[in-house]
């Protein structure tokens, strides 16, 4: 464990850091108090990272906020960096996502919101445009709100090509552009929507994560309200992949950074009971892009467990091994330094955590 890491932690009540330089863990925060943060970006493009981080305050509304020191400061710009067009009639309710695009897309980050909508950075996050091509979406009004509301809260970006991105909307399903977001496609095929008189829409699909995999960007990993699914072709279409786990009802999905056909999900009972599997604290390991799962779970609680993993509530650090983070609802976070073969519990009785974002910095 030689790696500079850091990791940060958005709850309900604030930013929480954590830093690890060779051994033990040091937490700072929380930053932000108050405040809920839903979204955290890290980008490492620049000579010092950029922490991103979308805060909820209950007086002034949502914002992004930066810092260029590790957290040790932040800066909120003047005018509030994401706002929707006047016209529109919209107005911001929360940051959901805060992605850095790819090296073919320097200076480029990408905000999802809710109300559902995808804004555009091209200068590291200071300040956003509305994607107005995908807001104005001719099956927009068709869209539903999940259980958490309606919002664009994946983005995937092909580190080949800065013009192809994907969203998740929930509840419409999978979005995809090829030329820069001038225009967007649903990209649902084989995805269900067991909830709806037709399961096989071709939008209206409630998609929990996408994750890209590490070494062949066309294929991606889908958690979605009831199925787990692979694609091959850069979500055009899906396969079930489901088979072997406790249950395929969940909301992380995460790629191993190094390991192609590597990926860990975090199944969840039922959407109506929303504790782990068999009331059991596990990750789920696939070695072969879904052709067999095996539970993770040495180190973990091995007693009735409640703890719910939200969609960005569990990621990795990039280093290989890959350093595994999850928190959950009950406020615990647990980590792992060899590929989630092994965990430790790093914090207890925070306050309930929605994102969980790390990194190598050093």
């Amino acid at each position: 464990m030689t790696d500079d890491v850091l990791l940060t932690v958005g709850t309900r009540k604030g930013l929480f850091t954590a830093r690890r330089r060779g051994g033990d863990w040091t937490f700072d925060g929380p930053h932000f108090p108050a405040q809920a943060v839903y979204a955290i970006g890290i980008d490492l493009r620049r000579p010092a990272p950029r922490l991103l981080v979308g805060a909820d305050s209950a007086h002034w509304g949502p914002s992004v906020f930066h810092s260029d020191d590790l957290g040790a400061t932040w800066t909120e710009p003047g005018e509030a960096p994401v706002r929707f067009p006047k016209e529109t009639g919209a107005s911001l309710e929360r940051l959901w996502q805060l992605h850095p695009a790819g090296p073919a897309a320097p200076g480029v980050v990408y905000a999802g919101t809710e109300p559902a909508a995808l804004f555009r950075s091209e200068d590291e996050g200071e300040t956003f445009e509305l994607v107005r091509p995908l807001w104005e979406h001719p099956t927009r009004s068709r869209w539903q709100p999940g259980g958490g509301g309606e919002a664009v809260h994946t983005v995937v970006t092909d580190p080949r090509d800065p013009d192809a991105v994907t969203v998740a909307v929930s509840a419409a399903g999978v979005f995809r552009t090829r030329d820069g977001g001038a225009s967007w496609a649903p990209s649902n095929e084989g995805v269900s929507a067991v909830f709806l008189p037709d399961p096989h829409p071709r939008f209206g699909q409630c998609v929990h994560k996408i994750a890209q995999d590490s070494g062949d960007p066309d294929r991606l990993y889908l958690q979605n309200h009831w199925g787990v699914y692979r694609s091959d072709d850069s979500g055009a279409t899906w396969t079930d992949i489901g088979a072997g786990l406790p249950s395929d009802f969940g909301f992380a999905a995460v790629a191993h950074p190094k390991h192609s056909g590597t990926a860990y999900v975090f199944p969840i009972e039922a959407d109506t009971d929303r504790v782990p599997a068999g009331r059991r604290c596990r990750v789920y390991r696939t070695s072969d892009a879904g052709g067999s799962w095996e539970a993770l779970s040495r180190g973990l609680p091995e007693e009735d467990h409640y703890g719910t993993v939200l969609r960005d509530a569990m990621c990795t650090d990039g280093a290989d091994p890959a350093g595994l983070y999850f928190g959950n609802r009950n406020g615990e976070l647990y980590a792992s330094a060899d590929d989630g073969e092994s965990w430790r519990r790093l914090a207890a009785h925070l306050p309930d955590v929605l994102c969980v974002r790390a990194a190598v910095v050093g």
